[in-house]
């Protein structure tokens, strides 16, 4: 009768009511929002990224990803939710938005909650 306890106790001792940290979520976000992961183009801390080089009409061109880990919340949003040259749709949630902008900007998080104290 004892046994069910001894089988069930490093859960109770080690569970956690979150499977994963805010933070955690946020990174995998990062990686697969919808199958196109943002690190592919904007690098992989968003620091930007040169996607391209190709020839047009005889001149040299390049085509990259801007970088997206300097912006404040509101320009990460509007970037987001708005049509830009070779950057997909995927119609993300506040709270998704949010996420990502949590993995590109770690102190975001800490002035959030300080904000709310």
């Amino acid at each position: 009768m004892h046994y069910w306890f001894l089988l069930l106790f490093p859960f109770v001792l080690f569970g956690r009511s979150d499977f994963i940290t805010p933070l955690e979520y946020a990174s995998q976000f990062y990686k697969n929002p919808r199958g196109i992961g943002c690190q592919l183009c904007h690098g992989k801390h968003g620091e930007g990224k040169l996607i391209a080089k190709y020839k047009h009409k005889g001149k040299q061109r390049e085509f990259a990803a801007p970088r997206i880990d300097n912006i404040n919340l509101s320009a990460f949003f509007e970037a987001l939710n708005s049509r830009k040259d070779g950057m997909p749709r995927y119609y993300l949630t506040q709270k998704e938005i949010e996420a990502l902008y949590l993995y590109l900007h770690p102190q975001y998080k800490k002035r959030k909650n300080a904000q709310k104290n």
